[in-house]
């Protein structure tokens, strides 16, 4: 697998793990009443909710970390 190939499937990893960081975050609000349900889940809600928020923030994070490093490496000049 060539530098070229490599750097294009990292790109293509940071648009997947981005987007699935922001579906996440409109996923959220709509799965929270479920699990709000489940009486064993009760004492701990407030730490499920943060979980769930610091994973999509992570994805994001993570997807926009590669992104940025894909173009970067692109606009560098090449070594000597």
């Amino acid at each position: 697998m060539g530098p070229e190939l490599r750097s294009r499937l990292q790109l293509v990893w940071g648009v997947i793990l981005a987007l699935t960081g922001v579906g996440l975050l409109f996923r959220i609000p709509q799965v929270m009443p479920r699990i709000r349900e489940i009486d064993s889940f009760a004492g701990v809600l407030p730490f499920i909710v943060f979980c769930f928020y610091f994973m999509a923030a992570v994805l994001i994070g993570g997807g926009v970390k590669k992104i940025y490093a894909h173009f970067r490496r692109r606009t560098d000049p090449p070594p000597r």
